[in-house]
């Protein structure tokens, strides 16, 4: 499977990098091909041999394109949902097409984890009808999404109940907007998603019981979001590593070196392969965000001290630095955002 995904990666996904960043393209034959390839089949597999391999596919796809690495993990969130799911039809019609590269998914949580995080109000309404729910509301930003797109959103239900839905791209009521103007990751398909009386039947419920059910799938989450920031440290320390002796070897005098990067991605990268083992992972969620936290701020550090090691020419905007640049501080912006991040952790064991 190493050679299968070199082979995607040098000749699939290379080639579109530049239209990825520079035009707002959307690699979404690229996502698809990781299905049809085998890369997110969970069938036969333990919850951690799973975690293990697409935590690594993020990190190696990271490297190359952070957007198209985001998309991923929108789309292994929404595959979170589904894979703890208690309803039968989501994972037997939905869950084998989302692995095997015929649908792709999204996350919608934003909203909702900075909800649980006392950061923000639900946007999400619902009133129970017959046959199912009704979903109002405003979403400003969802990810990885399309015409044949499902994303999973939570809505409350009166004041003491939330649930939490997968919800078609094409349903009726649903109007998407699509959102470009951000200072990259513009081919992450992000749409504006508003909800006019959106009816959403029972076996599109992923489960009554939203508040008990976040404490399931935020781990991973947040896990999956880790190998992000190691994919561009290590895409970083790579462009330094071919610069070090360009005009008279001068980048030596600079304050972070290389060798300073690598000893400090070396045990955040053991740390969270170690924790891909983890019985339950929802026992080492403080140790989750605070590896998250440290990953943002080492992928800040590699970005700026690339583009200090490149001097002009990673000043072109088309340049490798200046994306991964940018992508950190999408990185840093991600829910958990870092302000969200240092609240959790300070604060109690709210995500």
């Amino acid at each position: 499977m190493t050679e299968v995904l070199d082979d995607l990666l040098q000749n699939e996904l290379k080639p579109l990098v530049r239209k990825i960043d520079a035009d707002a393209f959307y690699p979404r034959d690229f996502l698809l091909k990781l299905g049809t390839k085998g890369f997110l089949s969970s069938n036969g597999l333990s919850e951690q041999e799973v975690l293990a391999r697409e935590v690594n596919l993020v990190e190696q796809i990271a490297k190359v394109c952070m957007t198209t690495a985001f998309n991923l993990w929108c789309h292994l969130a929404a595959l979170t949902y589904i894979r703890k799911s208690d309803n039968s039809y989501l994972k037997q019609e939905l869950l084998p097409l989302l692995e095997n590269g015929k649908l792709l998914g999204g996350t919608g949580l934003s909203n909702p984890m900075k909800y649980y995080a006392g950061l923000e109000p639900l946007h999400l309404s619902a009133e129970r009808a017959e046959g199912g729910y009704i979903i109002s509301g405003q979403l400003p930003s969802v990810s990885n999404l399309g015409e044949s797109h499902w994303f999973g959103v939570i809505a409350s239900v009166g004041k003491k109940q939330r649930i939490m839905a997968f919800v078609p791209c094409n349903t009726e009521g649903l109007k998407l907007k699509e959102k470009q103007e951000y200072l990259g990751l513009n081919g992450s398909a992000t749409f504006a998603c508003g909800f006019n009386d959106v009816f959403i039947p029972d076996h599109f419920v992923i489960t009554d019981n939203a508040d008990e059910y976040v404490e399931k799938i935020r781990p991973a989450f947040v896990f999956y979001q880790i190998p992000l920031g190691i994919g561009v440290t290590a895409a970083s320390i790579v462009s330094i590593e071919k610069v070090c002796n360009k005009q008279g070897g001068c980048n030596q005098f600079l304050g972070i070196q290389n060798e300073e990067l690598i000893e400090e991605l070396a045990p955040l990268r053991e740390q969270l392969y170690q924790l891909v083992h983890a019985e339950d992972l929802t026992r080492h969620w403080k140790e989750l965000l605070q590896l998250r936290l440290n990953a943002v701020h080492l992928t800040s550090k590699a970005v700026h001290a690339c583009m200090l090691h490149q001097g002009s020419a990673g000043y072109l905007h088309k340049s490798d630095p200046s994306r991964r640049l940018r992508e950190s501080y999408f990185f840093v912006n991600l829910t958990p955002t870092v302000k969200h991040l240092a609240k959790m952790l300070q604060g109690g064991n709210q995500i």
